[in-house]
Formats: structure tokens, C-alpha cells, sequence
């Protein structure tokens, strides 16, 4: 059974001023999700799985059904406002965070499936890996992450927050540790730079999580237990979320699973403001002059 691509792209886009997730990018106006779709099919992916907003739906089907004829597209929809029998929520003008969106695609994945963000740039190499792990080895008690190296994730325009990982002698997660404001000062990596808290170096070649993951459809049970506690203990809290580290470190620190770290030498690159804009459309130039990607991408004659 193929894998599926489960895309998260729920986000309003506020702080880009617009719904980035398919913002054009590539030389003929192509989102980074294009390039998701594309790296997916490629990989040997069977599905794609869209968790949006109802309201997104109309601009993402204009957007992504073309693509039916390639690969299957289905959508899932993550409300704002839910219902937990029993429990009173106040109201929210955000839902319950990844956690929450990776739930409400419960019943379209039977299967082991990726979860990656809808604004992020992943690399071509890095769905192969995961294909691969996710066709050959996934299992209830196996799951994993890409891995990507830290100074691939940097940014030349100011500091970034990353995920870093703590991993065993075989490259199994131990725990994700959160570092803020972190950059390259003059061949030194360092955290908490123009903070209040003391400096910190970390190593360039660390393995940081950038959010994606590999799992086994069984962890659906297991969220949909973490989420309903969480709610119960922070119904009256309005911006509360449950992030999927919450539940990876939940079922590690229980022995429920093993996360295996895979490593990659590909570079991301993410799209939070309007100002990355420019950054990405540069990466993605480089890669295809790199012979990556096709100038138009579906066209494999053109280079």
C-alpha cells in the first residue's frame, strides 16, 4: 500500500498578509505546495490528504484538483470552534494546534502517512527517505522524523527558533529541546542571542526537527486521547495548543513507540512573512537551475 502526504495548511496566513499556502513561488506562479505534490508523486506516494479551513476550500480545489489525474487529493477540514462531550470550551479564533489538525484526517488514512506544513520547502531527497521508511519499515511501535542539519535551517535575515534533537546511539529521538533566537555568529552557532537569557552554542551539524513526520495510523487513537485530556485541562485558555511533539514525547516517554531520526542533507526553508517571499523564489530559481525541477514543473522535457 502507498503512503499518504497529510499537508497541514489550516494557518490564516496573518502575519504573510494573505493565504500563503498557495502564494506563487516557482517561475510560472507554482506554490511551495506545488512542490510537495510534485516531490510526493515522485517518491511513490499514493494520496494526498489537505487538512484546510472550509472556507479555504474553493481556492484550494481551483488550485490542486488539476493535479487528480497524477495522484489522489483529498481534503479535511480543522474547525476553529469543537465540541467535547462534557466539556465546556470558551470560544477560540484558533483551533487546537498540529495535533489537532494531523486528528481531523482520522478517517481518510488507513495507511502510514507524512505530515508536513503547506508553507514549508522540504527537499526532494527527504520524501524519498520518508516513502521509503514509511513503505518498508513504519509500524505501531516504529515511527520516525526527518532530521534536517541545523545550518541548513538558518536564516540570513535574523534569528530563527528550532527544535533541537536529542537522539541515542542509533539515532532513536530521546526528547526535541525548543532553543530561540538562534544564528550564526561569525562561523558560531549560538542561541538566545539579543535575549535577556545567557548565550548558548549549539552544534552546526545537530539534527533539528522541522516538523515532519512519519507515522503509522494507529497514533490517530492515541491523539485523539492526548487531545481530549488536553482540552479538559485548559478548556477556559483560548490560545492553548497541542503540538505534535506533545503527543511524539508523550508516546516515547510511555514506551508506546520508537522515533527514528532520519537524517537529511537537503535545505528547508520556510515562508512565515511577506519579506521571505523573495528568499524562496531564490531557492527555488537555484533549484532548478541545479536540475532539481523542471523550469515547468510537470513538463520533464523542459529544464
Amino acid at each position: 500500500m502507498k503512503p499518504t502526504l497529510l499537508i497541514l495548511a489550516a494557518g490564516m496566513g496573518s502575519r504573510y498578509g494573505g493565504l500563503k499556502q498557495i502564494d506563487g513561488i516557482g517561475p510560472n506562479q507554482e506554490p511551495i505546495i506545488e512542490y510537495s505534490i510534485y516531490d510526493a508523486v515522485n517518491s511513490g506516494f499514493g494520496k494526498i490528504v489537505f487538512v484546510i479551513r472550509k472556507e479555504f476550500e474553493e481556492a484550494f480545489r481551483d488550485r490542486f484538483d488539476q493535479f487528480t489525474n497524477r495522484i489522489q487529493i483529498e481534503y479535511a477540514y480543522q474547525e476553529v470552534n469543537i465540541k467535547v462531550q462534557g466539556i465546556t470550551i470558551v470560544e477560540r479564533k484558533k483551533p487546537w494546534g498540529t495535533s489537532h489538525a494531523v486528528l481531523v484526517a482520522k478517517d481518510l488514512i488507513n495507511e502510514p502517512f507524512a505530515v508536513i506544513n503547506a508553507d514549508d520547502y522540504y527537499g526532494s531527497g527527504s520524501f524519498k527517505l520518508i516513502a521509503d521508511f514509511l513503505t518498508n519499515e513504519c509500524s505501531s511501535s516504529l515511527m520516525s522524523m526527518i532530521g534536517y542539519t541545523l545550518h541548513n535551517t538558518l536564516s540570513d535575515h535574523g534569528t530563527v527558533n528550532r527544535g533541537v534533537c536529542e537522539v541515542d546511539a542509533v539515532n532513536n529521538l530521546i526528547e526535541v529541546v525548543e532553543r530561540t533566537k538562534i544564528a550564526d555568529q561569525n562561523g558560531i552557532v549560538q542561541y538566545n542571542i539579543g535575549s535577556d537569557q545567557p548565550l548558548g552554542i549549539l552544534d552546526g551539524n545537530a539534527s533539528v526537527s522541522m516538523n515532519y513526520w512519519g507515522f503509522h495510523p494507529s497514533i490517530f487513537l492515541e491523539i485523539e486521547k492526548g487531545l481530549h485530556n488536553f482540552i479538559s485541562k485548559n478548556h477556559d485558555n483560548p490560545t492553548a495548543e497541542y503540538y505534535i511533539p506533545n503527543i511524539v514525547t508523550d508516546m516515547i516517554v510511555s514506551g508506546q513507540m520508537t522515533v527514528r531520526v532520519i537524517p537529511t542533507n537537503d535545505n528547508w526553508f520556510g515562508v512565515t512573512y511577506r519579506q521571505d517571499k523573495p528568499m524562496a523564489i531564490d531557492a527555488i530559481s537555484k533549484c532548478i537551475a541545479d536540475g532539481v525541477y523542471p523550469k515547468k514543473l510537470w513538463s520533464q522535457d523542459e529544464k
